[in-house]
């Protein structure tokens, strides 16, 4: 029995990855508005319905591993010791991130020619940062002991999600990943952190 769920969990695997390939390359080829799910069914050899087995929309496909990355942020966040601030476990959080993506691969750099030629994924690109945003906010109402949804830490959370837009669109140029990508994040981590000491310094 358990040979056959492994046997069958495979199985799946491989056709997520198919759907995968053969959606990225539509996409990259046509334009992400002009491909249709029954265009990448007919590619990946499935029927229509079962790609909705494997993914709600087309631009899940795009964004198919953004819960994960979510999910280990939120761990990361939630479990972070005593003292570390919601800054610095984000910092680590990319570092760890920068270190296990190949932001050089092929795939890579076929999701970001997607993502940059289509204002509606540029859209559902926001609106994801923003699930990011709400997430920093809970962070920061612990570091600045006030309510989560006080301006101050809507503030700091806000600056610090269009400090991840911003990293997306430097790590998207034609010239690719920075050669030191962290030296470009802490540039912007100054300006956050001096925010959070600005605004602890009015409340003082």
């Amino acid at each position: 029995m358990a040979a056959e769920q492994g046997l069958r969990e495979r199985k799946k695997q491989r056709t997520r990855e198919l759907i995968l390939e053969r959606a990225m390359a539509l996409f990259d080829e046509r334009g992400f508005d002009h491909v249709t799910i029954a265009e990448i069914a007919a590619a990946a050899d499935i029927a229509p319905r079962t790609f909705f087995g494997y993914f709600k929309a087309k631009e899940d496909v795009v964004f198919h591993d953004f819960d994960v990355f979510f999910a280990s942020l939120r761990e990361r966040l939630n479990t972070r010791p005593q003292g570390e601030s919601t800054l610095d476990a984000l910092r680590d959080w990319l570092a760890q991130v920068i270190t296990t993506m190949d932001h050089e691969s092929p795939a890579e750099q076929c999701r970001r020619r997607v993502i940059v030629s289509s204002p509606a994924l540029q859209e559902h690109d926001r609106a994801l940062v923003s699930r990011f945003e709400h997430e920093l906010a809970f962070g920061m109402a612990r570091d600045l002991e006030e309510p989560e949804d006080s301006l101050r830490v809507r503030m700091v959370a806000a600056a610090a999600a269009a400090a991840l837009q911003e990293l997306e669109r430097v790590f998207d140029k034609d010239t690719g990943m920075p050669d030191d990508p962290m030296a470009v994040i802490d540039e912007v981590f100054v300006f956050v952190r001096g925010g959070v000491e600005a605004l602890r310094r009015s409340s003082d």
